[in-house]
């Protein structure tokens, strides 16, 4: 049924630390995830976006891989641009025979029980935490405060009910990762203001969980930041500024806000990552609030932002992806422009990132992996068919095993983002 708007074994990549990660990456691409087109030449022109030539990246970047140095202060000029790398991708690869699995439940509030009981209801679908977390280990949960408080929600709703990750699903995730033996969690977003965890409810969840909660502008607890590799194969960058945590930690975990976004199309799981780092080193201008260098020039932002989230999620890989969904937005990213709060009322969540964000886009009412210039990817090339490719995970619902309730159960017509 559709809502309405207010106004086989599962398919992934093993759980793996950074060191095995970085072997995987040394080896090579092991061979591309069957049911997905031939790989195009990604430095090829990319698509027109309505009606406009897309004009092609410019180089600049130099090719070596920067070392990790944690007392060094890493110097990964935010303007220069690359040109867009041979197609030799880090990746692990994945079974051609077995279904991706993601699962979907649903919960029309944010009434702590029932949150608690749906993301445990989630979880258990998907086999458990057992091959996430391990008894002792460090877990940092990426939430999304995109924006911070420089944005004022729709009246009558808050932000966690519209663009925010909402504190209560991480508070129920977090207590289902401590059952599961998690000795700390961090919850992690390199902030926008530094209010935005305060306003949003999260120093409370914290102090429930008794997490730490982690600005990734600053590089505390440490005294500078590290330069986390992507590997071969890398587009934009060859690597990241990063604070240590992201680093260290045994479990990544990505709680995204099930949403549309101008230039990326989508923005759930995998695009949550654009959040990893900090903004002081990534505006092309210094008035810039925003990690402008991610996004490039105008006239790169289509092929530019895409392949930037690629790198991003091979230099930082996601082990458990969850999104909410239960109160979100449609429309865009942040209250402007076509901005509009939706119900959906419904999680997600899924051992693979790509699957997860191609389940959470076909709810949304969207073909994850249709081409553009078609709805969402308006503007910008879709992320999750480049990722397909990559061996990242599938983007196609053939290959995708639901548990659970179906899309069909779920399905929110979303309205792309058409203003900014």
């Amino acid at each position: 049924m559709t809502k309405r708007r207010n106004g086989g074994d599962e398919l992934r990549a093993p759980r793996i630390s950074r060191r095995e990660f970085l072997k995987v990456t040394a080896a090579g691409l092991a061979g591309l995830m069957a049911g997905c087109r031939p790989a195009e030449q990604l430095g090829d022109t990319p698509t027109p976006t309505l009606g406009e030539q897309a004009t092609a990246l410019p180089t600049g970047m130099p090719t070596a891989a920067p070392t990790i140095a944690p007392t060094a202060t890493p110097t990964i000029a935010p303007t220069a641009t690359p040109t867009i790398a041979p197609a030799a991708t880090p990746t692990v690869a994945l079974p051609p025979t077995s279904l991706s699995q993601v699962a979907i439940a649903q919960a029309d509030t944010y009434e702590r029980a029932l949150v608690r009981q749906q993301v445990e209801g989630l979880l258990d679908g998907l086999g458990g935490l057992g091959d996430v977390v391990d008894s002792g280990d460090r877990v940092a949960i990426k939430v999304n405060l995109t924006g911070g408080t420089y944005f004022q929600p729709p009246a009558g709703v808050s932000a966690t009910e519209s663009y925010f990750t909402h504190p209560e699903v991480v508070r129920a995730l977090g207590e289902l990762l401590r059952d599961a033996g998690a000795r700390e969690l961090r919850i992690v977003e390199a902030l926008f203001t530094k209010d935005s965890y305060a306003v949003s409810g999260y120093e409370e969840v914290a102090e429930a969980l008794n997490a730490t909660l982690i600005d990734l502008n600053d590089p505390d607890p440490y005294n500078d930041f590290a330069i986390a590799p992507v590997g071969e194969g890398w587009f934009i960058y060859e690597g990241f500024v990063f604070n240590h945590i992201l680093e260290e930690v045994d479990a990544f975990i990505s709680v995204g806000k099930m949403k549309c976004h101008f230039n990326a199309g989508v923005t759930s799981a995998m695009k949550n990552l654009i959040g990893l780092v900090p903004v002081e080193h990534y505006r092309l201008e210094t008035d810039h609030w925003w990690r402008s260098a991610l996004h490039g020039a105008s006239h790169e932002t289509q092929a530019r932002l895409s392949r930037v989230i690629l790198d991003l999620n091979r230099a930082r890989p996601i082990h458990l992806a969850l999104i909410d969904g239960i109160k979100t937005a449609e429309g865009g990213e942040v209250p402007r422009g076509s901005f509009n709060p939706v119900e959906p009322g419904v999680l997600i969540a899924s051992k693979n990132a790509v699957s997860a964000d191609a389940v959470a886009t076909a709810v949304m009412g969207f073909d994850p992996s249709i081409e553009p210039p078609n709805a969402p990817f308006l503007r910008g090339d879709n992320y999750l068919n480049m990722a397909c490719e990559l061996g990242l995970g599938t983007n196609r619902l053939g290959e995708i095993e639901t548990v659970g309730a179906g899309i069909s159960d779920v399905h929110c017509e979303f309205q792309p983002a058409w203003t900014m």
